[in-house]
């Protein structure tokens, strides 16, 4: 069964306690909240050594430029 939770009046939710562990979050971890339809994708904002290398390997060429936006 998924783990649920309820919005309290403050509008605040408590994360289940096997989300978390699974997740391996801790208290004070900050997240972002990404609009999704009708949902929201909530994840973890990474520290900036855990962005170090991402983009190795792609390719410079054929990405979108300011020049082709409308």
């Amino acid at each position: 069964m998924p783990a649920t939770a309820t919005l309290s009046a403050k509008f605040q939710i408590s994360i289940p306690k096997a989300v978390r562990e699974e997740q391996h979050w801790e208290a004070g971890q900050e997240f972002v909240f990404i609009p999704k339809g009708k949902g929201v994708l909530v994840m973890p904002v990474p520290e900036l050594d855990q962005l170090a290398g991402i983009a190795r390997g792609a390719r410079k060429e054929g990405y979108r430029d300011r020049s082709d936006r409308y």
